[in-house]
């Protein structure tokens, strides 16, 4: 296919149309397909080849694909990106007279996903020259997408193996995609709530459910749902193919700190298998309950905590810090009376200096409140009273 002239190229492709042949229709307006490399594809004059040989309405689609491709050719995105709006925008309005059939659905996912990509890099370009306003065309192309969701969401009468519906959390995946990469989590929301309205919701493909249920966990984590965020990163961790490696990875990112929030510490060798050795000794900094430990393994690998977005979630372990050093403090003291200045002195040890005893009875008051130690300061002896059963329960069971 590197090499195919212009005249067979339309000719397979409107065979494949016309055979409703949706997989190859797809490869053949695909930017991962070896067609886009052949020279022999733009001549002058390529419009009327397309209009003789492809018919209407789907010539357009094929115009808009070449001329797509020679911009591409060229490294002008902003104007490739023009061209597979149009696309997408002809092929919606194909779709949507297509009563009764899905066919085309294997074309709408090839389309959208180069769509994403396109305005990706004209968002690049624009940045280069100076754009005040990053991520313009990805906005742009959320709404071209949010007209093929329309047209799948619609699609109510066809039978359940003929519906459009099948498409739609493909759909949702690319535009969260778009809305994690412009900061507009807002407009999440009823995307999520359609595909939890959806009867398809658990029988669309694996890997559409581990994408989806990747960013519905971020998603929580940034509304501070801890334990629905594990639920969906774990999800999405155990059932990624196991050759995907560098998903699993991205994935865990986000799963390690919510299950250390959660109680539950990464292995060494699981940090080792994904080459997330940057956690390292911030799980041992929480496991000693190591204040000054898990500070300067914030400081040392920031620049990578807050690259992944996960600096201010590690900031919280701070909590389970504090709680994992007055419990080793009130083990030691062997009592269920402890002077307020034992876990002051504590803290003073682990580099905390400019802290006093308002300060501390403070942190342990919240400890109390978050039911993360059971028991009640008594004020007028300056004392932690604790509880004799179980005074520091475990975090998996209060979260």
């Amino acid at each position: 296919m590197a090499n195919v002239t212009l005249n067979q190229y339309l000719r397979e492709i409107e065979s494949a149309w016309q055979s409703r042949s949706g997989t190859e229709v797809s490869e053949l307006l695909s930017f991962n397909h070896p067609h886009v490399m052949s020279s022999k594809l733009i001549t002058e004059g390529f419009e009327k080849a397309v209009e003789r040989i492809v018919e209407a309405p789907f010539d357009e689609i094929v115009v808009l694909h070449l001329r797509c491709l020679s911009c591409i050719n060229q490294q002008k995105y902003l104007e490739a990106y023009t061209e597979q709006s149009a696309l997408v925008q002809a092929f919606t309005k194909i779709f949507q007279t297509q009563k009764e059939d899905n066919w085309a659905l294997f074309i709408m996912y090839v389309i959208s996903l180069d769509l994403r990509m396109f305005a990706i890099k004209s968002d690049k370009e624009l940045a280069q020259r100076g754009a005040d306003k990053p991520g313009q065309t990805l906005e742009k192309a959320a709404e071209c997408l949010m007209g093929l969701f329309r047209v799948c969401a619609a699609d109510n009468r066809s039978s359940d193996e003929d519906t459009k519906r099948w498409g739609m959390l493909y759909l949702v995946n690319q535009l969260l995609k778009i809305y994690f990469r412009i900061n507009k989590l807002h407009l999440c929301k009823a995307l999520i709530r359609a595909i939890d309205a959806s009867q398809f919701k658990d029988q669309f493909s694996l890997s559409q459910q581990v994408t989806y249920r990747y960013y519905v966990g971020r998603k929580a984590i940034f509304e501070s749902d801890f334990k629905s965020a594990e639920k969906f990163l774990t999800f999405a961790f155990e059932r990624c193919h196991k050759n995907c490696r560098t998903n699993k990875r991205l994935i865990l990112i986000y799963l390690i700190p919510v299950k250390m929030l959660l109680g539950h510490l990464p292995t060494p060798q699981l940090l080792r298998k994904y080459d997330l050795l940057q956690f390292s000794e911030v799980v041992q900094a929480v496991k000693e309950g190591n204040l000054r430990r898990l500070n300067d393994a914030l400081v040392q690998h920031d620049a990578f905590f807050i690259r992944c977005g996960v600096y201010l979630i590690l900031e919280k372990l701070k909590v389970t810090t504090y709680r994992n050093l007055f419990k080793k403090v009130t083990l030691l003291t062997k009592m269920y009376q402890i002077p307020i200045e034992a876990y002051h002195e504590a803290l003073k040890f682990m580099g905390i200096e400019d802290i006093d005893l308002d300060e501390t009875q403070c942190i342990i008051a919240n400890l109390i409140f978050e039911n993360k130690i059971k028991g009640y300061i008594s004020n007028s002896h300056n004392k932690l009273v604790i509880s004799k059963k179980d005074a520091f329960p475990s975090l998996a069971a209060i979260a």
